[in-house]
């Protein structure tokens, strides 16, 4: 019940940011109007969405991001309409004759404007409602993250959007009175009309091309800001004083207590954690940043899904994130490749690796540089303070990292059940590799990068070309077949192409990705010129057959005896495949 105060207070506490201004207009349009029949419908409308489209964020599913969009671009076009009947009543009349008895409800041609149309109004807002996000909502949002959608969460966030709509009601109130007494002294009753079409317009055009969001979070408000912090202080509440109940499959923790606790770890403050608005788009989550996180530990994780390293640290941080409760984990997908930028492959990359946590999509290198980082897979930790306290690069020293998040947890004041490292059960690619066998290293297909090229021709840039297979030693490869070798991969023009490449290793993968417009794309493995039996890799059977339908990484071949030099061979049936970077494990 506390909570929920501090959420309300929070909520009317946003008349006085920045990010309430686009919607001002949206509201304000009904000031002289009847308060009950108008007014209260459309502060109604606009805080119920909010609450119940925050709450669903917190599921975190693909369909609630897509959903959330349309009713964006919906609500939008609705306001937009109401702009113009603002501006223009032959518009108004217009508009209204086609849509009958509902265009009398939903346009305001007149004074007879329905509590049914002010509440679909108050909806449209509510979807398109953005609020800067102070200590207090991000409290809420942040524990919505973790543990998805509740009662107590829906009733935080209903808390938060009642007060917001408390505030600008007595807004819409005096607004209101100033309006009436300016039509009375000046009567200009129809150009403040149209001053108000068009400041809506407006908030809808600022609203469609994302200024709400990305110049608004550039705008300090610190009084807002410092207001919400007093106020949490008072109550003494802070993340990590809020009590998370977790059920994980190895482990569970309560987090509660002093704010203050005794135990201090002796890993040193190596700085503060850099914001994270240079991310594009969120995954699993709505957006977070430091404010959001605070009170919170987080482990940051820079990855790229066809990164061997990377892919090969996914099961540990995954079980990190789902044993440890108190742990935030994000996801920072920067990409190496330019087909990584696709969300739609980012999204089948999450799915495929079973992540639910929050994944930041850094297609510009924005969160990458405010780290000053320029390593995949890198790892670092955060404490409840916002301070990084400790680094690593690279896969390996798991038992290092889990340790570090256990000093970080305690520090916080949290109890974590059970003390025994993970050990995720890793197959295909994600297992671990065999460090003590490998003579082969990261092979790049690109021009950009490409080494031991072995064909009698020389790689021809952006150009198709006749290649044939040369003479290989040790880590050495050959085109065969058609194919145009652009900077950062090589697309095959005719059917029946392939690669060879002479390794030393247990596991061979190779990026691959599909034919044009996405077309499957079949191929035949053979190593030492015959099919690989036993030695086949998850993405082939015993054959060496697969198909190629998503570009990402495949792992073609996994040795079951003892490790020595193959020669291994790909052959492609079907035209359109590109190739991009041979790893191994």
């Amino acid at each position: 019940m506390t909570f929920a105060v501090i959420a309300f207070i929070g909520g009317v506490l946003t008349i006085f940011s920045p990010c309430v201004l686009p919607v001002l207009p949206f509201v304000l349009s009904r000031a002289d109007r009847p308060f009950m029949q108008s007014t209260f419908p459309v502060l109604v409308g606009m805080a119920l969405t909010f609450a119940a489209v925050a709450t669903l964020a917190a599921i975190g599913g693909s369909w609630v991001v897509q959903a959330n969009e349309a009713g964006r671009y919906a609500a939008i076009g609705v306001l937009a309409v109401v702009g113009v009947t603002l501006i223009s009543s032959r518009a108004a009349n217009v508009l209204a004759r086609p849509m009958v008895a509902l265009g009398a409800r939903l346009l305001p041609t007149g004074r007879n404007l329905s509590s049914t149309g002010s509440l679909l109004l108050g909806i449209a807002t509510g979807l398109l409602w953005t609020p800067c996000a102070g200590p207090i909502l991000g409290l809420v949002l942040t524990d919505a993250a973790l543990d998805g959608a509740n009662a107590g969460t829906a009733a935080s966030l209903l808390a938060y959007s009642s007060g917001a709509a408390s505030s600008m009601a007595v807004a819409i109130l005096l607004g209101g009175r100033v309006l009436t007494a300016i039509r009375r002294s000046f009567g200009v009753g129809h150009r403040i009309r149209q001053g108000l079409g068009f400041a809506v317009l407006a908030g809808a055009t600022f609203i469609a091309f994302g200024f709400d969001t990305s110049l608004f979070a550039q705008v300090p408000y610190a009084s807002t800001t410092g207001a919400e912090r007093a106020l949490l202080d008072a109550f003494r509440v802070s993340g990590a004083n809020v009590t998370i109940t977790g059920t994980g499959k190895t482990g569970a923790v309560m987090i509660g207590g002093d704010v203050h606790p005794n135990y201090r770890s002796n890993l040193p403050v190596e700085g503060h954690l850099p914001s994270l608005l240079g991310a594009v788009g969120w995954l699993n989550s709505p957006p977070l940043s430091p404010e959001l996180l605070r009170g919170k530990v987080a482990l940051i994780d820079f990855w790229t899904y066809s990164c061997i390293n990377c892919i090969r640290t996914v099961p540990y941080v995954r079980a990190w994130a789902e044993k440890d409760q108190g742990l935030v984990v994000i996801g920072v997908h920067t990409p190496e490749f330019a087909f990584e930028k696709n969300v739609d492959n980012i999204k089948k990359a999450l799915s495929r690796f079973k992540i639910s946590y929050p994944v930041a999509i850094d297609s510009d290198y924005g969160i990458w540089r405010a780290f000053q980082n320029n390593y995949w897979p890198a790892f670092y930790f955060v404490d409840a303070g916002g301070q990084i306290r400790y680094h690593q690069f690279g896969e390996g020293d798991y038992d290092k990292a889990e340790k570090v998040i256990r000093e970080l947890l305690a520090e916080a004041g949290s109890q974590v059940s059970g003390t025994a490292p993970i050990a995720p059960d890793a197959r295909g690619e994600e297992a671990a590799p065999d460090l003590g066998h490998i003579r082969s290293g990261e092979t790049y297909i690109g021009y950009r990068e490409a080494s031991n090229f072995a064909s009698p021709e020389y790689l021809k840039d952006d150009a198709a070309q006749n290649y044939t297979a040369g003479r290989l030693g040790l880590n050495a490869w050959s085109l065969t077949g058609n194919w145009t070798v652009g900077s950062e991969q090589a697309t095959l023009n005719q059917a029946s192409g392939g690669i060879t490449y002479r390794f030393s290793a247990r596991d061979l993968h190779l990026v691959l990705g599909a034919g044009a417009g996405g077309k499957p794309v079949r191929f035949q493995v053979t190593i030492d010129g015959k099919p690989p039996g036993e030695d086949h890799g998850a993405d082939t059977d015993a054959s060496g057959n697969g198909t190629v339908t998503d570009t990402r990484l495949y792992q073609l071949v996994r040795q079951a005896g003892a490790v020595r030099q193959r020669t291994f061979a790909i052959r492609f049936l079907d035209p359109g495949v590109q190739a991009f970077v041979f790893t191994f494990g």
